[in-house]
């Protein structure tokens, strides 16, 4: 019976009930972050673009409301999460949002109000870090202390350095524009026909362009496209190579801590089950995914040597 119970207290039997179609709702959130951000790293490596510039997930009120839905477990405040998989989806929760800080830097480039966005998002952080700090204090979250410790502090010097990269943006955008509009003007003349040329020279000319030196242009114009994109200049800055370094730490933290609990094999823990039940199961897994899915260190490191690559195969200009 809803209400009061016959004794005249609330009863509550029934406020748990919901909980594993919330954990559902955190996995669908997980796995739609998942894909966006998957099939952006698979378009990057279709088009040889290892800067994997974003274009289904970026930094917009679409990705911030998925956040906040998928990382509902770490800032649940009083739900019970006795068992070893739930403390870990605690941990990969935070993990997650480290991650995606991590894959949000390149996208500053094409977010029309990155200001706004980064203030939002600092919000998120700021209710994540004070609701873990407040559970690790009350007992909610009873082992992986010094992992949370960790990964919260990773996730500040993320939020740091997606801020610091947003300053820069409309500064960058000015200087491509101006660098691509003198570098087109100065391709145009190149361009011009032999005989166009010669005859502002005053010479003859047959007129003829040679298939190397056509060959020379299309890769200048290629070079040209690719370098002017805000998305490749932030994606060789350092900032982003450190937040690609960031994003690997956090998810080695996460990985040994579920080492950690598999060789421990339940010893540690409390009895019980969460009132999320089985929901636990993909919330974790969908979660991990994602972080993995999202892990891309290595295209970190890839950007600063896939300029000098671009620099050795064409003619700088």
């Amino acid at each position: 019976m809803r209400g009061c119970a016959a004794d005249g207290s609330l009863n509550d039997s029934d406020f748990a009930k919901p909980l594993p179609t919330i954990g559902l709702y955190i996995t669908g959130a997980s796995l739609c972050c998942a894909a966006a951000m998957g099939w952006d790293t698979f378009r990057g490596f279709r088009s040889r673009r290892l800067w994997f510039p974003a274009r289904y997930f970026t930094l917009n009120a679409a990705t911030l409301t998925l956040l906040a839905v998928a990382t509902k477990l770490p800032v649940d405040l009083n739900t019970s999460m006795p068992g070893p998989l739930e403390q870990l989806s605690k941990l990969s929760g935070t993990v997650l949002l480290c991650t995606v800080m991590g894959n949000l830097t390149p996208s500053l480039g094409v977010t029309d109000n990155a200001a706004a966005n980064i203030i939002a998002l600092g919000i998120l952080v700021a209710t994540v870090v004070v609701n873990v700090a407040i559970q690790m204090g009350t007992g909610v979250i009873y082992v992986y202390r010094l992992e949370h410790a960790v990964v919260l502090f990773f996730m500040l010097v993320l939020l740091l350095l997606l801020s610091s990269s947003s300053l820069t943006v409309p500064t960058t955008k000015r200087l491509l524009e101006k660098q691509y509009d003198r570098k087109h003007h100065r391709l145009a003349n190149d361009m011009k026909p032999h005989k166009e040329r010669a005859e502002d020279e005053g010479g003859p000319d047959d007129g003829r362009y040679d298939a190397e030196r056509l060959q020379e242009h299309v890769k200048k114009y290629w070079l040209m496209a690719h370098t002017s994109s805000p998305q490749y200049v932030l994606g060789r800055l350092a900032t982003c190579t450190a937040s690609g370094a960031f994003c690997l730490l956090s998810a080695l933290a996460l990985f040994q801590a579920a080492l950690r609990s598999f060789v421990a094999r339940g010893s540690g823990f409390c009895n019980g089950t969460s009132d999320y039940t089985w929901s636990i199961h993909p919330v974790f897994i969908s979660q991990a995914f994602r972080i993995w899915s999202g892990t891309r260190t290595p295209s970190a490191v890839s950007r600063c040597s896939l300029a000098e690559l671009l620099q050795l195969l064409v003619v700088p200009f």
